[in-house]
């Protein structure tokens, strides 16, 4: 191991948003003929060589799903082994900005109260990122964020 990365696994940089519309996210199930097919996940994608994380998310919403949306808060990077490569999830909060989403790159997507991820099958990286989001955000049990509450996330980035 060198700097506790496996000398022979690559590592994958991957920018993700939790897409907030009001009180639900955005998830996506993934194509039952790719990598992890038929798992739900958070848009996002690999980071090209020299792009930022935050132009790799804009890049990959509008490509998988045709809309827009605004990073309020990034969220601690999750490291996780997968037996083809070593993945760096880099999650962000996001607020909807434009568009209806469209799977043109997965197979479905939905909008789901967060609470109601853990029905959901994700891949295990995930898991710790869907804990954090169920805690942080508001749920239909709650309220959505309000534009004050939008305010105060957008001043703490």
């Amino acid at each position: 191991m060198v700097n506790g990365q496996k000398n022979d696994m690559k590592r994958v940089d991957v920018a993700i948003a939790a897409v907030l519309r009001g009180s639900q996210l955005l998830i996506a199930m993934r194509k039952s003929t790719g990598p992890l097919g038929g798992y739900w996940e958070f848009p996002g994608g690999k980071c090209e060589p020299g792009e930022s994380l935050e132009n790799c998310l804009a890049r990959e919403l509008w490509e998988e799903l045709a809309i827009r949306a605004k990073p309020v808060m990034s969220l601690p990077p999750i490291m996780h082994d997968y037996p083809h490569a070593q993945v760096c999830l880099h999650p962000y909060i996001c607020l909807l900005e434009a568009g209806e989403p469209q799977p043109h790159q997965s197979q479905m997507v939905r909008w789901v109260d967060p609470v109601q991820l853990r029905q959901y099958r994700f891949p295990e990286a995930n898991a710790q990122l869907i804990e954090q989001l169920i805690e942080a955000l508001p749920s239909k049990r709650t309220s959505p964020l309000t534009r004050r509450d939008r305010d105060i996330v957008a001043a703490a980035m």
